[in-house]
């Protein structure tokens, strides 16, 4: 008997359906996406009216210049990290007590700064905490 060979076919897969449904998903997707545009906001600094709170004859004073740097008490604090400050107001205040805490900053002082003195003062266990702010211009 005399057989014929058959020919064996070349196996291949055909990637053409596959690219098409990964490019239907893609736009797909790029269409029921909706993007957010973030914008920037201009703040204002805050401003308060009323009368100010009496003053206390003990008050721990922190002051934040616009370039980051503290005053505790009117005297410099020579490293402007939260260590620190930390430092220099148990140097000042000793131990923690219901001292009432005044940060007083610049208006174009680092918000991280201000951060800074507020958490220096709370791990330090202050809890009267409060920050001055200036009177309203009359226009």
């Amino acid at each position: 008997m005399n057989f014929k060979r058959q020919k064996l076919e070349e196996v291949s897969v055909n990637l053409t359906p596959l690219i098409d449904v990964v490019f239907l998903l893609l736009i797909f997707f790029m269409v029921s996406t909706t993007f957010t545009k973030e914008s920037r906001l201009t703040l204002e600094l805050p401003e308060a009216s009323g009368d100010p709170a009496p003053q206390e004859v003990a008050v721990l004073e922190i002051v934040v210049d616009a370039q980051g740097q503290y005053m505790v008490n009117d005297l410099s604090v020579t490293t402007p990290t939260l260590k620190g400050l930390m430092a220099a107001i148990s140097d000042i205040a000793g131990e923690p007590s219901d001292t009432p805490v005044v940060i007083t900053a610049d208006a174009k002082a680092p918000h991280q700064s201000v951060i800074t003195a507020m958490d220096a003062a709370g791990q330090l266990g202050f809890t009267a905490l409060s920050l001055t702010t200036r009177e309203p211009k009359s226009e």
